[in-house]
């Protein structure tokens, strides 16, 4: 379907950057689906690909290896990806998530050490809160850090970590101090060479079958204390401050994947017959569409209005979970749509509509689910 035209001003002057990420998408992402699913990872070089035509760390500074622009360019790339289909390529983690924990709160010399690595494909980047016990009670973490001298010694489990089975460096939320609660956890830097990190299964998902998301294991890691990013006990305030971007992106694909089902599903109703006429003549089919594509044009409107909001420093929790709740419900529901009018077709994995389905499904879930978001909107009424 076409966009709502004009969009948003955040989107109008970056016609060359999306030209490059639609081609870097088509070439290297929608190819390799069924191959990454099967493998449950993407190929390692996709990444220094990316990293050689600047897709990556691309709102970092220049002077940190970045590609020194703004979240604007970071929501072209993340909307061309699910355009093109693809629910395996970590990116949006790597570069709007791990790569701000770093900037935001690492050392000078640590940032200067750390991120150009990740610009440049070197490093894969992951993060690593959620664990086997706690889903989205980070508060009830188990995973300990204990210093000693000038170093931690860490020791606990992670699970459902994107990037986990690929990743070189873990952003680390463990606890600090146990009896302290929020104020007990801090975000500690984790390099994946050190002795005592392993990694477990690259788990089975029902959907995003490409992506290496993976369970991560801290057997006595020593790491040194300048690894600490920011100050002990601030791990809690520093992933609220971080949540509203990483919900924003969640929104965006959710968005974008569902104004490409759309598309998919005009084409394959006006080609596909039944009882001698295109399925889309049909007043049910052309009825739903019509639902589908006025819900897609009004979560573009707010998902818009909610960038330009970010872009300014505005974006706030409860704006950042009202958008992340609504795109993803919307898009769930307007997505098994889409499969529906696709009939038996529709649920062949073969089918893009089949894995859109699947792929979207997790977006109600993580980044928070959509009961936490009511839960953090009720909080503010």
């Amino acid at each position: 379907m076409p966009l709502p035209a004009p969009r948003s001003s955040w989107a109008q002057d970056l016609g060359e950057f999306r030209e490059l990420a639609r081609a870097f998408c088509q070439k290297e992402l929608a190819p390799n689906q069924e191959r990454w699913a099967e493998d449950k990872h993407v190929d390692r070089e996709l990444w220094t690909k990316a990293g050689e035509v600047g897709l990556l760390a691309i709102s970092i500074p220049e002077e940190y290896g970045g590609g020194g622009g703004t979240f604007a360019h970071e929501a072209v790339l993340y909307e061309e990806q699910a355009r093109s289909g693809d629910g395996a390529w970590g990116v949006s983690v790597h570069n709007g998530i791990v790569a701000h924990y770093l900037l935001n709160y690492a050392t000078e010399e640590k940032k200067k050490e750390w991120l150009p690595k990740l610009a440049s494909g070197e490093w894969v980047g992951a993060i690593g809160m959620t664990e086997p016990g706690t889903g989205s009670d980070l508060q009830g973490i188990k995973t300990r850090a204990v210093r000693e001298g000038d170093e931690y010694v860490i020791n606990g489990a992670k699970t459902f970590i994107s990037n986990g089975g690929m990743a070189d460096l873990v952003v680390l939320a463990c606890k600090t101090d146990p009896d302290a609660g929020a104020a007990g956890v801090s975000l500690i830097v984790v390099e994946t060479h050190r002795a005592g990190f392993r990694r477990g299964r690259v788990l089975d998902k029902v959907g995003l079958k490409g992506q290496d998301t993976a369970e991560l294991f801290f057997d006595d890691v020593r790491v040194p204390a300048a690894n600490l990013l920011g100050e002990e006990g601030q791990g809690f305030i520093q992933m609220m401050e971080q949540l509203p971007q990483e919900r924003l992106i969640i929104a965006v694909t959710a968005v974008a994947g569902m104004e490409a089902a759309i598309d998919l599903t005009i084409e394959y109703t006006k080609g596909r017959t039944a009882f001698g006429r295109p399925v889309y003549n049909f007043q049910n089919s052309k009825f739903k569409l019509a639902d589908a594509a006025t819900e897609a044009v009004v979560a573009r409107a707010f998902l818009d209005q909610c960038i330009e909001r970010h872009l300014k420093g505005e974006l706030d929790v409860q704006g950042a979970a009202m958008v992340k709740l609504w795109a993803t419900e919307r898009a769930n529901k307007v997505v098994d749509d889409c499969v529906q009018l696709h009939g038996g077709y529709g649920y062949m994995t073969e089918y893009p509509i089949a894995r859109a389905w699947t792929d979207l499904r997790v977006s109600r879930i993580f980044g928070g689910t959509s009961e936490i978001m009511r839960e953090v909107i009720s909080r503010t009424l």
